[in-house]
């Protein structure tokens, strides 16, 4: 009698190797570029912007999976994602969409003119919808394939939200990119970065400086001069934009991430 093979047993989500392909693909992100600069962009700078957004979005999935474990729940519900980003501050990006989210309501509150009258929520998000917003569907396929790579379930209302994050954020970081190319490297303003206060740097020329930990202080040091032409976004420019859109943890570990695709 022949036997059956043994039937895989079901295996929890795991962390994503920094190698993992990224579920955005470079024809998205190269077309989210393009809405905000005539720039060429990279192949290996395509592949670092979806690798840092894939980053970002893992990690707020994460907390919201924290969040909604905590009432016994299995699927994730627009409540979640408010509770991860309330617990951590890092994972408050994509503000944008805020307005243009029930979800995030309690974020941006009512708006009141002068004269102490109620502004529309139409008005508020202005007669023109941002490119980030309106195209922020495009990240529907990509944000489905992340949940799935978490053992995650959402309702719709959290594939939107998501949705609308990582467009805007991309497009922040691909203005932010564009911004690096255009002014030949990030500029810094005497010794103040974006950081939390474990990251504080020393200030310059002291003996602390020497024994300070590698990052941030010497990765925004190495990225502040660009090389390289003026037409073109390369990986170093997407990094260097990641310093000025993330702090704390997240953004070592998307540096990280996205160094192993550049």
């Amino acid at each position: 009698m022949t036997a059956q093979p043994a039937r895989p047993g079901r295996r929890g989500p795991e962390t994503a190797p920094a190698t993992a392909a990224p579920p955005f693909k470079p024809p998205l992100v190269r077309a989210v570029f393009r809405d905000v600069t005539p720039l060429h962009v990279s192949r290996s700078a395509a592949w670092a912007a979806a690798s840092v957004t894939r980053t970002v979005l893992t990690e707020i999935i994460d907390g919201a999976r924290r969040a909604a474990a905590e009432q016994s729940r299995k699927k994730l519900i627009p409540g979640d994602l408010i509770s991860a980003t309330d617990r951590d501050v890092e994972l408050e990006v994509g503000g944008t969409w805020y307005v243009h989210s029930p979800t995030f309501r309690c974020r941006t509150g009512d708006l009141y003119d002068a004269d102490g009258v109620l502004v529309p929520l139409r008005e508020r998000r202005g007669t023109r919808t941002p490119s980030a917003v309106a195209g922020a569907h495009r990240f529907e396929a990509g944000v489905r394939r992340l949940l799935r790579s978490r053992g995650a379930r959402a309702v719709p209302a959290v594939v939107r939200d998501l949705d609308g994050i990582a467009s805007v954020f991309l497009t922040d970081l691909a203005r932010g990119a564009a911004v690096v190319v255009r002014e030949g490297g990030v500029k810094r303003f005497g010794t103040v970065v974006l950081g939390t206060p474990d990251e504080a740097a020393a200030p310059l020329g002291t003996p602390d400086e020497a024994a300070a930990p590698p990052f941030p202080k010497d990765v925004l040091g190495a990225l502040s001069t660009r090389t390289g032409d003026r037409r073109t976004v390369g990986s170093d420019d997407v990094l260097a934009a990641t310093t000025t859109v993330l702090f704390g943890d997240l953004r070592q570990r998307a540096l990280t991430g996205a160094r192993a695709h550049a």
